[in-house]
């Protein structure tokens, strides 16, 4: 059976989002499919707790499904407004949870691998992903929101400027500072996380 996703791959989510507000509940399915993922991996990354971001990428799509009506193709992307919505309510929640302790804050959140490393490997790299978690949640707000946007979703420097509405060169100066920083802490614990000085 063809998924309508596999058999509407060239349709682009502006003319997605236009049938959805006409009416057209396909549409909306297509477009799930296609931007609910690539939004709850940011919101994963940005709060450390799965349940927390399936509730930002579910706030997320409601609130383009309210907007959908009043959208106007070709001011900007989809996908791009919906990053900087999903960034925002992440950033309400850290902002909400301060106090919060770090493994309160960042529990398990790991995917788990397909074939099963040895206990001491899966060992470090479990302390690896909290360490980096950590070191993450320790980054000022913007800093951190740079960074897991360059170098975890892997957006480039345009695409992060218009979800976070600032400038370039404000994005290529928050991504440096912010991957500095997070050097500096995780260096700070290369033994106890099983690297070595080239690692």
């Amino acid at each position: 059976m063809t998924m309508p996703l596999d058999a509407n791959p060239e349709i682009s989510d502006d003319a997605l989002l236009a049938q959805y507000a006409g009416g057209d509940r396909a549409a909306a399915r297509i477009l799930t499919l296609r931007l609910t993922p690539r939004v709850l991996a940011l919101a994963v990354r940005m709060l450390g707790d799965r349940s927390e971001a399936e509730d930002v990428a579910q706030e997320s799509m409601l609130r383009l499904w309210k907007m959908a009506p009043d959208w106007r193709p070709g001011e900007a992307q989809v996908s791009t407004w919906l990053y900087r919505v999903a960034a925002n309510l992440c950033t309400d929640r850290l902002r909400r949870r301060r106090g919060v302790g770090i493994e309160e804050a960042f529990g398990e959140g790991a995917e788990p691998a397909d074939e099963q490393p040895a206990v001491e490997e899966r060992m470090h790299a479990d302390g690896r992903a909290r360490a980096l978690h950590q070191a993450l949640s320790e980054l000022p707000e913007r800093q951190r929101q740079a960074v897991v946007l360059r170098h975890l979703e892997g957006l480039s420097n345009p695409e992060i400027a218009a979800v976070m509405e600032i400038g370039i060169e404000a994005v290529e100066s928050l991504t440096a500072r912010g991957k500095r920083a997070l050097v500096a802490l995780l260096g700070r614990r290369r033994a106890e996380l099983g690297l070595s000085d080239d690692g």
